[in-house]
């Protein structure tokens, strides 16, 4: 693609970045067949290629953002499909997260939904404060009738229980049981302790198990993934998680920082780009992206037991959140891991497709977030599973709002077959094959 910023412009170093992604786009369109707003809006300016276009001419332009190209940016849900499909590749996510950043910046949203986004950007990364909002939402259900239709959406997605503050938050230290193999950093997250300790817990119980000894860093917090992918200065967050780990591998040392929540993984292993102008956090932040791994490719490298087997035969339906196989490519060893423990493992149709969770693309957006959770439960339920697994919180939130079958973290059965309790909510009995 061919683009026509000023010297002047390319002087700012996101602006570069984003001339060098545009011109790395041959407009082929392969991406529009896999884009999930795409195939239901069908919009061109709905789709990656499109979307392209309104960037470049708006960055091009140096002016505001106007009313179109934050209608249509707002919709993308940077499930980076695109960016697996793309035979050129061009760095969409990079892209998109600095037009976001432009439009946040000098874009024109009504009153309602500014106060929302801030609404957001406050709570969410703030445990406390999300487990206080959870609380209000909780009275609030009695008159949800009441409520614009938009903030039912929300309603509907906050959960009847919100768990207290535990160890898992840290700061702490799990020692391996046996031999020390490894020493790692676990990130506990910010919404995800308070909606499901237990996927932390069967994390650290699978990985002590296992020889690794896991540390809870002291100061780390929110990875700064919700705020930076809504246009709005992730940066703090980040660099409190640096600094963190940074301490963590001048002492003991790390030989990895373990991320349960894929959405937070892509952007933990992003560090390094986002920090890369930083003289001071450049390095370190490279150091930190580096370590990032989602728990499964830990727990490939640590390798199950050899007696491991299913406490009890399962049909399990994988669903691959976005963040994972399309933001840090990380495909096979989920569906292997599990295979390995002896379970069942059913593919979903079109599993390339997002489900609509999208960090808060589910609250911004909950008319097109509905119909892809829709088509994803219609997919997944038509593998006649006994329960549904997957690595991000989101996407379980998402997807279990919208079925009764019930679904559980990738770790969670990994524990199970290894020794750990039963996940809560799987079926008394197992489908035939």
């Amino acid at each position: 693609m061919q683009t026509h910023f000023t010297l002047a412009q390319l002087a700012d170093s996101g602006t570069a970045e984003a001339e060098k992604i545009l011109r790395t786009c041959v407009h082929c369109g392969f991406c529009t067949a896999t884009c999930p707003t795409y195939r239901l809006t069908g919009d061109e300016r709905d789709s990656p290629r499109g979307r392209i276009y309104l960037i470049k001419d708006m960055l091009e332009s140096g002016r505001d953002a106007g009313p179109v190209e934050t209608h249509h940016i707002d919709r993308c849900l940077s499930c980076l499909s695109c960016m697996t499909t793309c035979p050129s590749g061009v760095h969409y996510m990079h892209l998109v997260d600095h037009a976001r950043a432009h439009i946040e910046r000098t874009g024109k949203r009504s009153v309602k939904i500014r106060l929302t986004r801030a609404a957001l950007a406050l709570m969410l990364p703030q445990a406390g404060r999300f487990r206080a909002a959870m609380g209000l939402a909780k009275l609030a259900r009695p008159f949800r009738a009441l409520l614009p239709p938009d903030l039912r959406g929300m309603l509907d997605l906050a959960p009847d229980r919100v768990h207290p503050r535990s160890a898992q938050e840290g700061p702490a230290t799990f020692p391996a049981q046996g031999a020390r193999r490894m020493r790692v950093a676990l990130l506990p997250g910010c919404v995800q302790p308070a909606l499901n300790p237990a996927i932390n817990d069967a994390a650290i119980r699978l990985l002590t198990r296992l020889g690794a000894e896991l540390v809870v860093a002291k100061g780390v917090g929110c990875c700064g993934a919700l705020t930076h992918h809504m246009g709005r200065d992730g940066h703090g967050f980040a660099t409190a998680n640096i600094r963190a780990w940074m301490a963590e591998v001048e002492g003991d040392g790390l030989d990895a920082i373990i991320v349960t929540a894929s959405g937070c993984g892509t952007t933990v292993k992003d560090y390094g780009y986002m920090f890369r102008d930083d003289p001071v956090l450049a390095g370190p932040a490279a150091t930190v992206s580096a370590l990032a791994r989602d728990v499964t490719e830990v727990l490939v490298s640590l390798g199950l037991p050899e007696d491991v087997a299913a406490p009890r035969p399962l049909r399990v339906a994988y669903h691959a959140a976005c963040s994972l196989q399309h933001g840090q490519k990380v495909k096979d060893p989920p569906r292997d891991l599990l295979r390995r423990a002896g379970f069942t493992v059913l593919d979903v149709p079109d599993g390339h497709l997002c489900c609509g969770s999208a960090g808060t693309y589910n609250l911004l957006q909950p008319e097109l977030a509905g119909q892809l959770r829709d088509a994803k439960v219609a997919a997944i339920e038509g593998t006649r599973p006994d329960v549904i697994a997957a690595g991000n919180i989101g996407c379980m939130t998402q997807i279990g709002s919208g079925t009764a079958l019930p679904i559980v973290h990738t770790v969670q059965l990994l524990d199970w077959a290894t020794g750990g309790p039963a996940p809560d909510g799987l079926p008394a009995h197992t489908k035939a094959p």
